[in-house]
């Protein structure tokens, strides 16, 4: 359908990406109130709801391409899916909410929730890094994939078990402006509005990229692959902006998690997952190992130069990206 609109007139794919980019950005906004409400309901922290419903939510589009592909026994898409939307998280993501406002980190996600990305991050190389002596390669087999999903319901696990323990009372005044039903549905109209915008603006985006004679390869490592964390980008900005500091890093940090874990271990449970070592995606899976450290340590001087700490982040991203695009220049030639 999106397609058959951006045929219609040369002029269709900038229509088209305007109006994607409203929906995408209030989308966000209707998202980050109905978040902000619901845990504010719950007597949990924005940060709690980060991790969870709007991590969830955002990564709503990595996990129709990575699992779709699996299905379709194409998968080798799915782990640099993964990878490339995490290291965008953390340096893009995590660094624009830095440049816009302080960004404090809380006391649970550094002790609870960094370790535990660094430990899924790790077994993720692992996995990749393993030589299979039944298959004869690398890949991510079924039982590997079936020990990610199982990291992820535990994470999940022990992130509820905290949230109902650490549970506060809510003043019943704060909480009457808005209504459950008004808070879901501004979750599900924005959950909606971001996943279909933001496929809106990749395709617009893409279709205006080649009509300026970008290479459908350099259209998929740059616009692409940028494209599908866009919903991550949008509602961290948000939300940094409306004061949801704790949503805002949650978001980033349970993306990551769902992403490495869940999506990664479901793509692996459908059809084991080939790793193309040729193609330096072990090189990529390290770097966000060292990203990962990195924000960590910046995260735990709070909001010291974070500017500057925001500025370091984007900048390294321009530069990664840049060693990709060379990379695959290289590999084709």
């Amino acid at each position: 359908m999106i397609e058959q609109i951006l045929a219609l007139s040369p002029v269709m794919p900038y229509v088209v990406l305007v109006v994607a980019f409203a929906a995408l950005i209030k989308g966000a906004d209707m998202f980050v109130d109905g978040a902000a409400s619901m845990a504010r309901k719950l007597g949990v922290s924005s940060a709690i709801i980060g991790l969870t419903v709007v991590a969830m939510g955002t990564s709503a589009p990595e996990a129709a391409v990575s699992i779709s592909a699996s299905v379709g026994g194409a998968n080798e898409i799915a782990l640099g899916n993964v990878i490339g939307s995490n290291l965008f998280n953390l340096l893009v993501v995590l660094g624009f909410c830095m440049l816009i406002t302080k960004v404090p980190t809380t006391k649970e996600i550094l002790v609870r929730d960094f370790p535990w990305n660094l430990i899924a991050t790790i077994a993720v190389i692992v996995m990749i890094a393993f030589f299979h002596m039944a298959s004869g390669m690398h890949v991510i087999s079924r039982a590997e994939g079936i020990v990610l999903l199982v990291l992820f319901v535990s994470y999940l696990g022990y992130v509820i078990y905290k949230t109902v323990k650490n549970r506060v009372t809510v003043d019943e005044d704060e909480i009457a402006n808005v209504s459950w039903p008004k808070s879901i549905l501004f979750l599900i109209v924005g959950i909606v509005l971001i996943v279909v915008g933001g496929d809106c603006v990749v395709d617009s985006a893409s279709a205006i990229a080649a009509s300026f004679g970008m290479s459908p390869m350099l259209i998929g490592l740059t616009i692409v692959a940028c494209g599908t964390s866009l919903p991550e980008l949008v509602t961290s900005i948000v939300a940094a902006k409306k004061g949801e500091c704790d949503m805002a890093i949650g978001n980033v940090v349970g993306s990551n998690m769902f992403n490495l874990l869940f999506i990664l271990g479901m793509a692996a449970t459908i059809n084991p997952v080939e790793v193309d070592l040729s193609s330096g995606i072990l090189v990529d899976s390290v770097l966000l190992l060292g990203f990962t450290v990195m924000m960590y340590l910046f995260s735990l001087h709070g909001t010291k130069l974070q500017k500057g700490k925001g500025a370091i982040s984007v900048v390294f991203y321009i530069g990664y990206l840049a060693y990709i695009i060379l990379r695959a220049f290289s590999v084709a030639a």
